[in-house]
């Protein structure tokens, strides 16, 4: 039989990670069901590795995955079409990324976008409501994918210190969410960041770079982001330089 799990009520605080669900259990990395989604609470899971995941019909359930999914934004893989996609991106005038400047359309695109192989979103109302309050609060952003004047994809993430975890993306053109992740990598990498938080493994992640560690490991690094100065922001076209080479106009 697996341990019991907890069963939070609306002030309890989360148990340790360490006590998340094993491999050998129902569902490893399960830590607690129940609680509350006020920005008190979102912060304090996030500061030790604990987020929100569950679907329509279900308790909030919380999740401290080992291992766990990190994008060290120094080995993001920057694929050939991607590169040639960027390049064109940051050509155009009519293209450009914008941080924060429509969270709640962001997040609820994420919500409403249909994947392949899934039958519905685990972003339900309750979690929108949520990280829209947690955005307000300064502490989850959007970055976004503009062209021709209209938002074209995106993601958003939660940030603490330097702490950075991605959430969820969603693309109404082709390859606009992968621009958006890009342009996160090179403002993580302009500011210092050291990796990226991307929760599951999933062979997409992997590709670019993804890979997983000890949950340990991961505390430890959150640890240490926790008690660096909140990030800027904005994204300026400069910060592109990080991921492509400038190349100065020929006379």
């Amino acid at each position: 039989m697996p341990p019991q799990l907890p069963w939070l009520e609306l002030e309890d605080p989360l148990p340790d990670p360490a006590k998340a669900w094993g491999p050998d259990d129902p569902a490893p990395g399960l830590l607690a069901a129940g609680g509350t989604l006020d920005v008190a609470h979102l912060r304090a899971a996030y500061a030790q590795g604990t987020f929100p995941w569950y679907g329509p019909g279900q308790p909030i359930l919380w999740w401290a995955p080992d291992p766990r999914m990190v994008l060290p934004v120094a080995n993001f893989r920057l694929h050939r079409s991607l590169r040639r996609t960027l390049q064109a991106f940051r050509a155009n005038t009519a293209c450009e990324i914008r941080i924060d400047h429509n969270f709640l359309e962001v997040i609820t695109a994420c919500a409403t976008k249909e994947r392949d192989g899934q039958a519905g979103t685990w972003i339900v109302p309750e979690m929108v409501e949520a990280y829209t309050r947690l955005h307000a609060a300064g502490n989850a952003h959007s970055v976004e994918t503009w062209i021709d004047g209209k938002l074209a994809g995106g993601l958003y993430c939660v940030a603490l210190g330097q702490a950075v975890f991605g959430e969820s993306m969603f693309a109404h053109a082709t390859d606009a969410s992968k621009i958006a992740l890009a342009a996160l990598v090179a403002l993580c990498r302009r500011q210092g960041v050291a990796m990226i938080d991307c929760q599951q493994n999933t062979r997409h992640l992997a590709s670019l770079g993804a890979h997983e560690i000890s949950r340990a490991q991961f505390l430890f690094h959150i640890q240490n982001a926790l008690d660096q100065p909140a990030l800027s922001w904005s994204f300026e076209p400069v910060y592109w330089n990080e991921l492509l080479p400038f190349t100065a106009p020929t006379a």
